[in-house]
């Protein structure tokens, strides 16, 4: 028998069984707390960065101050971490980081995928949101532009939107 399950049911029986309305609303709030952690995982991207990294620096100009305004930054928020300290704590990785920056995808603090080093903010975006939708279920429920939508148009086309 579950934890969440014998939650409820003691909230039931205090319902049932006696007054002490303090007690069941922390018996129902315990229930629910219990419910709703359980249900709901934690996406995460952590940066590893160290000092001096040139392409660190570049990320942070060029992606960082948009990154949790974006779809994907508010699907899988933003943790930064440094390459000397390892893994920040209750995160495990599949293996030792050895370029930075490296992205790495986690939920609930175990690693799903990563991209090592940055290619550059034109390529940032795509290759990030490809990562998020082969391993989440990124763009499914939020219904974001994924870049399979997107096609690059023959120079004929690009004639006639650019007049």
């Amino acid at each position: 028998m579950s934890n969440s399950y014998i939650q409820i049911m003691l909230c039931v029986e205090t319902i049932v069984n006696g007054p002490h309305r303090v007690r069941l609303f922390l018996s129902m709030l315990t229930a629910l707390a219990t419910l709703a952690s359980a249900a709901i995982a934690e996406t995460r991207l952590v940066i590893v960065e160290q000092p001096g990294c040139i392409f660190c620096a570049q990320w942070n100009e060029q992606i960082a101050p948009a990154y949790p305004n974006t779809e994907a930054g508010k699907f899988a928020p933003l943790l930064r971490a440094q390459m000397s300290e390892g893994a920040p704590e209750g995160y495990s990785f599949d293996r030792r980081v050895l370029v930075t920056p490296t992205f790495i995808l986690t939920e609930d603090g175990t690693e799903l995928a990563r991209m090592e080093g940055y290619p550059g903010e034109d390529f940032f975006w795509p290759l990030f949101e490809e990562l998020l939708r082969t391993h989440t279920d990124f763009g499914a429920e939020t219904g974001a532009e994924t870049v399979k939508e997107t096609r690059l148009l023959n120079p004929t086309e690009a004639r006639g939107v650019l007049r």
